[in-house]
């Protein structure tokens, strides 16, 4: 599910990415357990993890001042409670209420991309002169 439209990331990225400065804890396939602050996340959920400690799967815990994780290494992500309030369940809430529609001011196209886009509506619309061709 997209929090915001079909090509942008889902719910559980966005959620990552809220997590960032908290702390985590994380799974890998080796059955090691690791846990620190969230310095930084990828949208293919790779993770940079600062002051780390790690436990392996005999239990042997060392530190790590930084760890980066690859997203297909990570079996699951234990986040900060915190995010129960986060700011997009308010966004999901408010789309759900209203169909898909975004927030006031949220949404609008920006850039040349969305330059191109109001020409088009305004020549469906009548608009530059109304006629074939030429500036009016």
């Amino acid at each position: 599910m997209s929090v915001v439209g079909n090509n942008r990331v889902g719910i559980p990225i966005v959620l990552l990415h809220d997590a960032e400065g908290g702390i985590v804890t994380v799974e890998t396939r080796k059955g090691e357990l690791v846990r620190g602050m969230l310095f930084e996340a990828e949208d293919m959920m790779n993770l940079y993890i600062k002051n780390a400690v790690v436990q392996d799967v005999n239990g042997v815990k060392r530190k790590v001042d930084q760890m980066y994780l690859r997203g297909p290494e990570i079996v699951f992500i234990v986040l900060p409670n915190m995010l129960r309030h986060a700011p997009m369940f308010k966004r999901i809430k408010h789309w759900r209420k209203h169909g898909g529609a975004p927030p006031e001011g949220v949404g609008a196209a920006v850039g040349q991309a969305a330059a191109i886009l109001r020409k088009a509506q305004e020549r469906r619309r009548g608009g530059f002169g109304g006629g074939r061709g030429g500036f009016g």
